[in-house]
This record gives C-alpha cells, sequence and structure tokens, in this order.
C-alpha cells in the first residue's frame, strides 16, 4: 500500500516540473534564435515598398487554418473512441501538439529558416510545424492509453528532433519530393510509434481488455474526427506546395483518392464483416487512406485516374489490414497498436512512397512542360535524369524507415526508465488516473463495487 501514494506523488510534480522545464527552456531559445521572417516584421517589410496584398501570408492562412482544424480536432476527436479515455486522448493531444509546435518551429528552423544567426518565422513555418506535430500525433495513437503525459513529452522531445533531421535529409540532402508527407509525416510517425510500443510491449495487457473497445457515444466521437479529418486532407497535402497549379493539382488528387478509398472502404467492410454489416471501425481509419497514399505523388501529374486507383487500393489494404493483420501484429510481432497506425499510416504511407517512386520515373518535359521546375527541379535542370530521381525517391524511403525506427527504440528504452512511473497494465486506458471525470466520487460512495466490475457492467 506504500507504494500507492509514492506513485501519485510522483504523478503530481512529474508534468508540472516537465512542462515548466520544457517551456522555460524552449521560451529562452525563442529569446535568443528566433526573428520574425521578410514577410511579418513590419520594418523588413515596409522598407522592401511591397502591397500587403502580396504577403504571402493571405495565400497560405486558409491551408494552415485547416490543418491546424486536423491536428487538434481531427486527430483528438479521432482517438477519441476508447470507452473511458476520451478525457485524455482529446486532452493530450491538445498538450503534445501545444509542445511540438514550440519545439519544431526551433528543430526545424535550424536546419531550413536560420541564417544571420537567428531563426526567421513566418506563415510557412507554422505550416511545417503544424506537419511535425501531426507526425507525433501518429505515434501517440500506436501506444494510446498505455503512457502518461510526462512520458508522451519526453517521446515528442526526441520525436521531433529526428523527424526534423529525416525531413532534413530528404528534402534537402536527397532532393526527394514528399510535399503531403507519405515518407517525412505518415510512414516515419506510423514506425517510429509501432517500433515504440514494441519496446514497451505489456504481456499481461489483458487487465485492461475490458476497457480497450469503443461504446455508441465514443464512436460517434471519433466519426466526427473522420469527417474533420476527410474534409480538411486536401488543404493538408497541398499546404507547402507551389501556388497556383502545383496547388490546385495537389488538393484535386487528395480530393478524388479520398473519395476512392471511401468507396472501397465501405465494400470491403461489408465483405469481410459478420452478416455482411459494416464496421466502424473500419469507416473511421481506412477511409482516410486515400489522404495518405498520394501525399507524395499528390502535387505530381498523378492524373485524377492515378489518383482514384491509388485511393481505392489504399482502402482495400487498410481495411484488410484491420481485419486480419492487426491480430497478428500482436500475436506474433509483440506490436499492441491501438489506433491501428500501421493501417491508416504505415502500409498506406509506404503504398504512396512507391506511387512517387513510380510517378516521378515517368515524369517528361511533355507531360510537365515549364512545369516541370516546380515539382522536380533538378530533373528540370539537367542535374538528374527521371529515372535517377525515382532511385532518390525509393532510398529516401528507406532512410525515413530507418530513422523511424531507431527513433522508436530510443524512445522506447527512454519511457522505460523507471523514475517515470509507468502505468500499470490492469490500469491503462483509464481517465481516471490523470483526469479528475465527473461521477467518479459518486461512484466510489457506492461501497465494495470495484473499478473493474464497474467497468464490465458498462
Amino acid at each position: 500500500m506504500a507504494g500507492s501514494p509514492l506513485r501519485a506523488a510522483g504523478r503530481r510534480l512529474q508534468l508540472p516540473l516537465l512542462c515548466l522545464l520544457l517551456q522555460g527552456a524552449t521560451a529562452i531559445l525563442f529569446a535568443v534564435f528566433v526573428r520574425y521572417n521578410h514577410e511579418t516584421d513590419a520594418a523588413l517589410w515596409h522598407w522592401g515598398n511591397h502591397s500587403n496584398a502580396d504577403n504571402e501570408f493571405y495565400f497560405r492562412y486558409p491551408s494552415f487554418q485547416d490543418v491546424q482544424a486536423m491536428v487538434f480536432v481531427g486527430f483528438g476527436l479521432l482517438m477519441a473512441f476508447l470507452q473511458r479515455y476520451g478525457f485524455s486522448s482529446v486532452g493530450f493531444t491538445f498538450l503534445l501538439a501545444a509542445f511540438a509546435l514550440q519545439w519544431s518551429t526551433l528543430v526545424q528552423g535550424f536546419f531550413h529558416s536560420f541564417h544571420g544567426g537567428h531563426i526567421h518565422v513566418g506563415i510557412e513555418s507554422m505550416i511545417n510545424a503544424d506537419f511535425c506535430a501531426a507526425a507525433v500525433l501518429i505515434s501517440f495513437g500506436a501506444i494510446l492509453g498505455k503512457t502518461g503525459p510526462a512520458q508522451l513529452l519526453l517521446m515528442a522531445l526526441l520525436e521531433v528532433v529526428l523527424f526534423g533531421v529525416n525531413e532534413f535529409v530528404l528534402l534537402s540532402l536527397l532532393g526527394v519530393k514528399d510535399a503531403g508527407g507519405s515518407m517525412t509525416i505518415h510512414t516515419f510517425g506510423a514506425y517510429f510509434g509501432l517500433v515504440l510500443s514494441r519496446v514497451l510491449y505489456r504481456p499481461q495487457l489483458e487487465k485492461s481488455k475490458h476497457r480497450q473497445g469503443s461504446v455508441y457515444h465514443s464512436d460517434l466521437f471519433a466519426m466526427i474526427g473522420t469527417i474533420f479529418l476527410w474534409i480538411f486532407w486536401p488543404s493538408f497535402n497541398s499546404a507547402p506546395t507551389t501556388l497556383g497549379d502545383g496547388q490546385q493539382r495537389t488538393a484535386l488528387n487528395t480530393y478524388y483518392s479520398l473519395t476512392a478509398s471511401t468507396l472501397s472502404t465501405f465494400a470491403l467492410s461489408a465483405l469481410v464483416g459478420g452478416d455482411g454489416r459494416l464496421d466502424m471501425v473500419h469507416i473511421q481509419n481506412a477511409a482516410l487512406a486515400g489522404g495518405v497514399v498520394v501525399g507524395t505523388s499528390a502535387e505530381m501529374m498523378l492524373t485524377p485516374f492515378g489518383a482514384l486507383v491509388a485511393g481505392f487500393l489504399a482502402g482495400t489494404v487498410s481495411t484488410l489490414g484491420y481485419k486480419f493483420f492487426t491480430p497478428t501484429l500482436e500475436s506474433k510481432f509483440k506490436v499492441q497498436d491501438t489506433c491501428g497506425v500501421h493501417n491508416l499510416h504505415g502500409m498506406p504511407g509506404v503504398l504512396g512512397a512507391l506511387l512517387g517512386v513510380l510517378v516521378a520515373g515517368l515524369a517528361t518535359h511533355e507531360a510537365y512542360g515549364d512545369g516541370l521546375e516546380s515539382v522536380f527541379p533538378l530533373v528540370a535542370e539537367g542535374q538528374r535524369s527521371a529515372t535517377s530521381q525515382a532511385v532518390y525517391q525509393l532510398f529516401g524511403l528507406f532512410v525515413t524507415l530507418t530513422f523511424a525506427s531507431v527513433g522508436g527504440g530510443l524512445g522506447g528504452l527512454l519511457l522505460r526508465l523507471p523514475f517515470l512511473g509507468s502505468l500499470p497494465d490492469s490500469q491503462c486506458y483509464e481517465d481516471q488516473i490523470y483526469w479528475e471525470v465527473p461521477g467518479e466520487h459518486e461512484e466510489e460512495a457506492q461501497g465494495p463495487l470495484r473499478v473493474e466490475e464497474r467497468d464490465t457492467q458498462a
């Protein structure tokens, strides 16, 4: 019994101390290094005698708003399907994203916008930080319900750094094209989280199995998250692309791919479901796979037909993954993937990277015209052939999987440190460990009825 008050005291101090430490450190780093870029600094913008209407903010901010809605509303509600973990799903999403936005501004800034001894920030750096936060939340989905907020913040601290390094290697050193992040966001986030889950494997997780499922209203909340993600995904993929035809083409390809993945998800879910009934887990997740699979190639001349084929394939693979591969992943590979990120982000992300290899290999001056320079500048300048660009795209996938796997392993070792106080297997997927839950005191006053018995009755 002595251990319980000690763990409670540790839990009381861990999160406040870590939040204050991380916020204080980032604030100092911001004071030293971060400055407005030329489009944000009042003196620099007006000194250049620019028209306010020419500021890129007006072109990028609508996409930024959509990406923000995806990160904070879409991801949060999508993970709120667990019957007793809704506060944590939405609340910890809020916490992780808020920290990741600050930390990734610094990490990505040192790689991409550091000059004159300072990091220069503007609307593009805000969008890029949101992309990094999305990768962190994808990893969070793999270990949802099995870690505390202090552990999650440390995971984000490490993952943001590795995300920034991987992104810099792919986009800047290798010249890989990955506008919507099939590799840098989805593949990286998924396999980082999956390896992390493997290192944190809980052999006695059956003790919390009665809380792993959903109830009617929690599935409705998760479906609202799905709709938010589905609606805004064209903005997500197109937000960082070249303004004009490139951005419109990216949004259009994503739009058609999502529609096709939705149709294939409904078809496959009914086909493999009991008595031909639909499974809400499939609809909530696999219908979104179309947005993931075209993340790399949506900026390219994929064609609307290609987008439909890619989306249909992604929805099919994702649905079959939820039905058949997720149980195998746990039983054979000891990976407890709470949200099925392997099916929504992992496999579709890899497929998206391979699709990017194919479409890059087919890039020609005839197909792109003068637009080749904005999509494949190295090919347009004659420094690479389309075939060599495709090889670089394939190598980028290998690099991403390596960074994600090694990073996930290191993250798992970090989160296993004894002083972090991991939850017992019997207390996973339970809001009451970390939150004041309305009605919990009335339940305790009912008498000797145990938490486990109340869960079973619910």
